[in-house]
């Protein structure tokens, strides 16, 4: 096994604190069962702090969703460090891990330097968590130095193995985008390359027990260690296609929004999220900007909970007038404005949006009238003009979206007018392909769609993520994929590589 140099300083920690002891001698009591079986995560960065993240769970697929914790509160020490073994410690501190939040863990640190590099864990029961790395951003203004991330969605547990989070985490980016799909609700399905306990996920107990076994695979932890996380979610953290206040299979809305409020309550008790995000009842605030100094600001959007109905069908492609009606919108319109003011107020080289649906164009039926996905912009075709006028009218510097949801990686160029060949460019859009989900896909490259739809650069049907790296001249996008999820651990390599240069949106193929 051959090992990045964090990530061989990663599996050190891990080997010492499992025999017992850790650089600072702390000793783990003797028969006590490991409560750490998550591993730990951060996220949301700002320029003086991070959140931390860990759930106590020694039994982690405890049916009632509780992880094998008793009911009552259990103190956690957390500590920030300079160096991986700890020997400089910057902060410290205890909280309490819950019964009613299933003992999860968020610590927002504040006073930290800006644009530095630490290590994080969490002592509990004489028991000590496994080191995580996180990250702090630039102080405001700052250009430098470059931003590497990675970008992923849709990683389904029972259809592959989790390779392609642990590749990732080998890049060692300094921060990950998850777009959503983070977990399904389905039970098993026939062919499965490995089961999920339970059925499905319906209830608050049934969705802990399913995001426990989720965060039980090393590769998924060793993802979550190595980066701070920016996150939202997409439909499966909930139900499949769900829309606003709309299920997808016909349960009465009593219902739905009963299992919404369930499953939004889980998703925050297992999501390195600030408690600005904690939620009220069904409804929960996902949208949010990060600032990464001057170099970039994320827009990280919600484009399942405010939506209007989708009037055609639910992943239905099809040539339907509501598409163009200006009333509906996908984000909300208060989402909208939120957006709109932010390209307004907006200094970054680049503006980048973190977001779950395809948002280019894409007429999928050449031979026949256009036929538009419903479950995506394609299907608000007003919005997504007045969102893209929105950052062209800001004089946004370089607008990014970056996507999930489709299963397949896309390099997709954004337009005004997709009617017109010679309409300009206005912003670009990376797509990234599934962890997992889709299975293992297959060496095709061509498809119809760019043939019918030129402003589609580029498309591959492996699974795997994005990786980006931001740079006050260019970004650089590359592709990367696996050539198999049913079988463990392969190798990854890059399927195709661009560059959107500074002040020319578009992308140009290296």
């Amino acid at each position: 096994m051959t090992l990045p140099p964090f990530g061989r300083r990663l599996f050190l920690l891990g080997a010492s604190a499992a025999t017992g002891v850790i650089a600072t001698g702390i000793p783990r009591l003797s028969g006590t069962r490991d409560p750490f079986t998550l591993g730990v995560a951060s996220g949301d960065p700002t320029s003086d702090g991070v959140v931390l993240w860990t759930r106590l769970a020694p039994d982690p697929l405890a049916a009632d969703g509780s992880g094998g914790m008793p009911t009552r509160v259990v103190p956690v020490d957390w500590e920030v460090a300079r160096d991986e073994r700890f020997t400089r410690v910057e902060q410290r501190g205890t909280v309490d891990a819950a019964p009613e939040a299933a003992h999860t863990v968020h610590v927002e640190t504040t006073g930290l330097a800006a644009g530095r590099e630490y290590f994080y864990r969490f002592r509990a029961n004489g028991a000590v968590s496994p080191a995580g790395r996180t990250r702090t951003a630039p102080p405001a203004g700052a250009l430098g130095p470059a931003l590497t991330t990675c970008v992923a969605s849709c990683s389904n547990y029972p259809v592959g193995w989790f390779t392609a989070y642990r590749r990732l985490a080998e890049d060692e980016p300094d921060l990950v985008l998850h777009l959503g799909d983070y977990q399904y609700e389905y039970p098993t399905p026939e062919k499965s390359v490995r089961p999920v306990a339970g059925a499905e996920t319906t209830g608050l107990a049934g969705y802990r027990q399913r995001y426990a076994q989720y965060k039980t695979d090393p590769d998924l932890q060793a993802a979550h260690a190595v980066a701070p996380w920016l996150v939202v979610w997409d439909d499966h953290e909930t139900d499949d296609n769900w829309a606003g206040d709309v299920p997808e299979d016909g349960q009465t809305r009593g219902a739905f929004l009963a299992r919404r409020a369930a499953a939004s309550r889980a998703y925050y008790e297992n999501m390195p999220l600030r408690r600005s995000a904690v939620p009220r009842g069904h409804d929960m605030q996902l949208y949010r900007r990060v600032q990464w100094g001057g170099l970039a600001t994320f827009h990280m959007l919600d484009t399942r909970q405010y939506r209007d109905d989708q009037a055609c069908g639910d992943g239905q492609r099809v040539d339907c007038a509501a598409r163009l009606d200006p009333a509906r919108s996908l984000p909300g319109a208060a989402q909208e404005r939120w957006l709109a003011d932010g390209f307004r107020r907006s200094r970054a080289r680049w503006d980048v949006l973190g977001q779950q649906v395809f948002f280019a164009q894409r007429d999928t039926d050449p031979g026949a009238p256009a036929r538009f996905s419903m479950d995506g912009w394609d299907g608000y075709a007003a919005s997504r003009d007045r969102v893209t006028r929105s950052w062209v009218d800001a004089g946004v510097r370089n607008a990014v979206v970056l996507t999930g949801d489709v299963h397949t990686h896309w390099a997709n160029e954004i337009k005004l007018d997709y009617r017109d060949p010679a309409a300009p460019v206005v912003g670009t859009e990376l797509v990234s392909s599934s962890i997992t989900s889709g299975g293992d896909g297959d060496a095709a490259v061509d498809h119809p769609d760019l043939h019918t739809n030129p402003h589609l650069r580029f498309r591959s049907n492996r699974r795997g993520y994005v990786r980006a790296r931001y740079e006050p001249g260019q970004v650089t996008a590359d592709f990367r994929v696996l050539d198999a999820v049913t079988t463990a651990g392969l190798p990854i390599r890059t399927a195709g590589s661009f560059v959107i240069p500074d002040r020319e949106p578009g992308l140009d193929r290296i």
